[in-house]
């Protein structure tokens, strides 16, 4: 007789935890996963990234090797998937909704998408929480169009919304309409191109980036932001972006000199059958639970 795969029997929550690591109560951290994809303008998909997201977590192993602890101790409460209306306006009023309530509950956010756009609805609680709020955005695309078609809630218009609340600092970019470049050079917007970053032969331009920040940071990843050889599983993917350990020493080194009050992992669009990205995101966001949260 076959015998069943155990972890059909785990909790289904980030990291298969058991009760006592995932109640709301005693958790240091909160994963609210967010399954919409209305405005996305290549392939759509990215509605079931949350979920492969935490389905691929429930097979990670907790000893992280590099920082020699296990995170999961901290406890991380997986909310149900945000229940979304049809209006892109209105699933982003849902997501500052329920971004305020856990940052009320004083709890560590972590949003999982689903698409960009739901970020502007974070970083709107999270500004009304912190005055000196500053939004580090990497991706591969700029995502400062004020209106995409007649929408400004566009996911190609997140980090123009965000501008509008906060200071923005760009990274990873390399893919950007005229009116947007015109945009940043003209409001001078701290903006570090793929280009630049990997033909520099250096890290000296992650110092600087950093710098350009306030000391309370809201961070968002759109995972197009990776290599599309190790981070094929997106929308849009794009050439020339971050390989794995170039970014995690960015984040290194945000997290040793500012403090990230919550952080998103966002546009991930799982492809059937090809399951490394799955965990490649699993893990990037486990990691970063362990830079930010457990100190």
């Amino acid at each position: 007789m076959a015998v069943k795969n155990p972890h059909f029997y785990f909790p289904f929550n980030f990291g298969a935890l058991p009760h006592e690591l995932a109640d709301y109560g005693k958790s240091k951290v909160v994963v609210l996963p967010v399954p919409y994809d209305a405005t996305t303008s290549y392939k759509p998909g990215t509605r079931d990234g949350a979920h492969a997201i935490i389905n691929a977590s429930r097979f990670l192993e907790f000893y992280d090797e590099e920082a020699k602890k296990n995170f999961s101790e901290i406890g991380i409460c997986t909310l149900d998937e945000m229940e979304i209306v049809d209006d892109a306006k209105g699933t982003i009023d849902r997501v500052y909704e329920a971004a305020k309530t856990i940052l009320g509950d004083n709890k560590n956010f972590v949003m999982l998408g689903g698409e960009h756009s739901l970020t502007s609805g974070a970083v709107r609680a999270f500004k009304e929480k912190f005055s000196d709020l500053s939004v580090l955005h990497i991706d591969a695309h700029a995502d400062m169009a004020d209106l995409n078609g007649e929408s400004k809630w566009d996911h190609g218009c997140v980090a123009r919304r965000c501008y509008e609340m906060c200071p923005v600092v760009l990274a990873g970019i390399r893919s950007l309409g005229d009116e947007q470049a015109r945009f940043i050079e003209e409001n001078g917007i701290p903006t570090y191109y793929a280009h630049e970053i990997f033909c520099s032969g250096g890290d000296a331009w992650m110092d600087e980036a950093i710098s350009k920040l306030s000391d309370t940071v809201y961070l968002t990843i759109d995972l197009d932001a990776l290599d599309p050889s190790i981070m094929p599983s997106v929308g849009t993917p794009v050439p020339g972006g971050f390989r794995w350990f170039t970014l995690l020493k960015l984040l290194r080194k945000l997290a040793a000199s500012k403090k990230v009050v919550g952080f998103d992992v966002m546009e991930f669009m799982p492809i059937p059958g090809m399951h490394a990205p799955d965990f490649t995101a699993a893990k990037l966001v486990y990691k970063l639970i362990g830079e930010f949260y457990c100190k």
